[in-house]
């Protein structure tokens, strides 16, 4: 298997991490300031051991964008590090919730952005390293959640509709009302569903039209973005 690793930093003498070659990175004192670098790609892939190794080459810490690592108790099936891979570096939006919590991209997003904050006034460099575009899409385009709250009563009227109807059921009405969102939510995943169908009941607007809006937000931060690829 291959790996690689392209981005859209400076390159000046490539050094090796986790055994690939990553461009080394050149920037200013100033730059460093608002500096994110992110590293994405599929679970398995290496992330956490690339992150590390890059992190403590350029006086970074981690902040985990992953959806299921951010819960207590479910260390199988996540790849989630351990203190030992850790090698020393500090992480974070690892472990924060119970599986009983209720966790979603706001809650993530806001608690991310604190952890960037955080890190880059101690003069150190943010590494996002996560497989949840979602949440790395909430954090480096700076994702305006505001439009609605949780709508508790109708979630839970949804919720009662899926234990008696089936999830394709409950799918099929995203899909009457917001067939892009219906091409990239598995119908399993009742959670994204119901927020889809909870939005446009709010707004009136479908939640795949915002979602494209937000993501052409441009970044507040000086992005470094890498992904891995696996051949």
């Amino acid at each position: 298997m291959k790996k690689d690793l392209s981005g859209s930093c400076d390159v000046q003498d490539p050094y090796i991490a986790a055994g690939i070659y990553i461009p080394k990175m050149r920037f200013t004192m100033s730059e460093a300031n608002n500096m994110l670098v992110v590293i994405a790609g599929p679970t398995a892939s290496g992330k956490s051991e690339i992150a590390v190794e890059l992190s403590r080459k350029i006086g970074g810490e981690v902040i985990s964008a992953d959806s299921m690592q951010v819960y207590r108790y479910m260390d199988i099936g996540s790849a989630k590090i351990t203190l030992e891979e850790m090698m020393g570096v500090p992480h974070y939006m690892i472990d924060v919730a119970d599986p009983t919590e209720e966790f979603d991209v706001v809650r993530y997003a806001m608690e991310a952005r604190e952890h960037v904050k955080d890190i880059q006034s101690r003069g150190k460099i943010p590494v996002l390293c996560g497989g949840t575009g979602f949440y790395i899409q909430a954090v480096t385009r700076d994702i305006d959640f505001t439009d609605s709250g949780a709508d508790m009563e109708y979630r839970r009227k949804l919720t009662a509709y899926v234990e008696k109807n089936g999830n394709m059921a409950l799918f099929r009405e995203l899909e009457l009302v917001d067939p892009e969102s219906a091409k990239n939510i598995h119908p399993n995943n009742v959670k994204r569903v119901i927020r889809a169908l909870e939005y446009y009941r709010q707004t009136g607007e479908k939640i795949s039209q915002h979602n494209l809006r937000e993501s052409e937000r441009p970044s507040p931060y000086d992005l470094r973005y890498y992904v891995i690829n696996c051949e």
